[in-house]
């Protein structure tokens, strides 16, 4: 598949890094302190900040301890984040100013994650600190289209959740690409297995028919 865009917005994980061990660990350590019977894996809160996850589990007066405590807890697993198939080979392959990633993490746990994985850190970044409301609204995708200076149309967006999916959507932008098994369900227009293969030089995006998934 060819695709004509301008820009590449990347969710980070899910996408770009497999955090899946080390948002586990963390959240199982919390939920026995502030949410007992919490399981990260069967919450449907992928995509999500984790305030906002804080804000719904626990209550007004407990949500700033909480809250700090799932940050530093996230810090302390990110080490044990790795890179998806084909990530490092893409990023590394594009040029500054045509792609970005927007992350629901904060920012020293994003960049901590990517840096654990080898990806390499744009000066785009956004995360989940940079904007008022997080997936699934809008604002993430829409902030890193205008960071990049493109019209969100004129970008592809690569997301693994459903909240990032809708984000993206809701973002206006030209194609949304499902990442992984948990996107196939998803209103994204076509779902890939992982990146390999994949390649962009700034106006053509190349998808191996080999890695699709629907």
């Amino acid at each position: 598949m060819k695709y004509s865009c301008s820009a590449l917005l990347f969710d980070n994980d899910g996408v770009l890094v497999d955090s899946h061990q080390a948002a586990k660990a963390a959240w199982d350590v919390w939920a026995t302190e502030y949410s007992p019977g919490y399981d990260l894996d069967k919450a449907k809160n992928a995509g999500r900040r984790a305030e906002d996850m804080v804000r719904e589990l626990v209550s007004a007066e407990l949500f700033g301890a909480a809250n700090d405590r799932i940050n530093q807890l996230e810090q302390e697993t990110a080490h044990l984040t790795i890179a998806v198939p084909g990530a490092k080979e893409l990023v590394s392959s594009l040029r500054s100013g045509i792609w970005t990633i927007c992350t629901s993490a904060n920012p020293n746990l994003g960049r901590a994650r990517l840096e654990a994985a080898g990806i390499v850190i744009p000066k785009e970044l956004v995360t989940g600190d940079d904007v008022s409301r997080g997936k699934p609204f809008p604002d993430p995708y829409l902030l890193g289209a205008k960071n990049l200076g493109f019209d969100p149309q004129d970008c592809v967006v690569f997301e693994d959740a459903e909240a990032g999916v809708i984000s993206a959507i809701e973002a206006g932008v030209g194609l949304v690409i499902g990442v992984g098994k948990k996107a196939v369900k998803s209103e994204a227009d076509i779902v890939v297995k992982d990146l390999t293969g994949i390649t962009f030089d700034g106006e053509e995006l190349f998808i191996p028919d080999s890695i699709r998934m629907r």
